[in-house]
């Protein structure tokens, strides 16, 4: 039933009125020639990562940072990930990434966006050998690739392993993530007098999990699960902007279904703040 009503929901939004985001949104990734940056906070009901519910039912607040040096393409960036309530202190986690984006063919129907990272997933409660993961990924996007305006396409790769030699992880974590996204962005009239319109983006993703677990046994090397998405941008001058999101899951595979627990789709809310310098 959850299923229904929430597509129905994405599909009466997407009727009333073009943009893609993701964790690193490509469109526009072009190097920009100066140094800026962001720093942001954020509250989700459930903390979800690649499918997996890292701090159960428990809400959770998100600190990130985020800066792109001048004109090379490069940026650093760091996010921390803790939960609002007891029991998971061991789970708290830091996320630090270096990464170079830009973009080629740019006015061409096949321009392409693209970003190079590598992640170190620290879990700084914890002893490394037991929890630490590192990932190196590749984006590419295309915004301009299908004939309807705003709707852009998206693949991502993702190779994730333990974090240091020895870990307690061994091959259960050692792995690719393949995402398939598409995003759909348009504008609807502004409810606040000073923000004439705001921006709808509908994300949708496919995720083949090639047997990563970060914490357990291992997961069947399958698609595990597609998540769904509506999201907006409230701005506050040139430089804050409100970022609520809605997103739900559904789990595809059985190993990802038990881990979550309590029930195999997941429903969870965001909203975020964020300062752009």
């Amino acid at each position: 039933m959850r299923h229904s009503v929430f597509l129905t929901i994405v599909l009466v939004l997407a009727t009333i009125a073009a943009a893609q985001d993701w964790e690193g949104d490509l469109l526009g990734a072009e190097a920009k020639g100066e140094l800026h940056g962001t720093l942001g906070v954020s509250w989700d009901s459930e903390f979800v990562w690649r499918g997996f519910k890292i701090f159960g039912s428990t809400s959770a607040t998100h600190i990130v940072g985020d800066v792109n040096l001048w004109e090379t393409g490069f940026g650093l960036s760091a996010a921390g990930h803790y939960a609002n309530g007891g029991g998971w202190v061991d789970e708290a986690r830091w996320d630090y990434t270096a990464y170079y984006q830009n973009g080629v063919f740019a006015g061409k129907p096949y321009a392409t966006n693209f970003r190079v990272g590598y992640v170190y997933y620290d879990h700084p409660n914890t002893i490394s050998e037991w929890s630490d993961l590192q990932e190196v990924h590749a984006v590419l996007s295309w915004p301009n690739l299908l004939p309807i305006r705003g709707l852009c396409p998206t693949y991502v790769a993702a190779k994730v392993w333990p974090g240091t030699g020895g870990s307690r992880l061994d091959d259960s974590a050692d792995g690719w993530f393949h995402i398939f996204m598409l995003d759909y962005g348009f504008t609807v009239q502004g409810v606040l007098p000073d923000i004439p319109e705001h921006l709808i983006r509908l994300h949708g993703e496919l995720v083949y999990n090639g047997g990563v677990d970060p914490i357990g046994p291992g997961i069947e090397e399958q698609f595990s699960h597609a998540v769904f998405g509506v999201a907006t941008d409230v701005k506050f001058w040139d430089t804050l902007t409100l970022t609520p999101a809605v997103y739900y899951q559904i789990a595809m595979e059985r190993g990802l279904e038990e881990r979550n627990g309590d029930s195999s789709d997941e429903l969870w809310a965001s909203v975020g703040l964020t300062h752009s310098f």
